[in-house]
């Protein structure tokens, strides 16, 4: 089954993104179904292009989830900073499967 790719729009010095990133890189994405990739994006990186910007800069973290290949993605709802890892997990898998993908 494809990957999905999950994009994490996050900021240094950010202790929700920091957060985030750090229990995101802790579970184990590749045994949700389909599997998520992680993509880590600085928001303040020269890359971001101004629409990208303006859209989450005041707002990450931000998750989204799509195909790559498709550049189409889907905003998650916020992440509570509650959720320790298990819960994460389990999070994701109920968003991925009710999303169609």
């Amino acid at each position: 089954m494809n990957k999905l790719q999950l994009i994490l729009y996050t900021r240094k010095g950010c202790c929700l993104c920091e957060g985030l990133e750090k229990r995101l890189k802790k579970i184990a994405l590749k045994d949700l179904n389909p599997p998520l990739e992680l993509s880590v994006i600085d928001i303040d990186s020269p890359a971001i292009n101004d629409i990208e910007r303006n859209r989450y800069d005041l707002r990450v973290p931000v998750l989204l989830i799509g195909h790559a290949s498709e550049k189409n993605y889907l905003e998650l709802p916020r992440v509570s900073p509650r959720l320790d890892e298990l819960s994460l997990f389990e999070w994701l898998q109920r968003l991925i499967s009710k999303s169609i993908f």
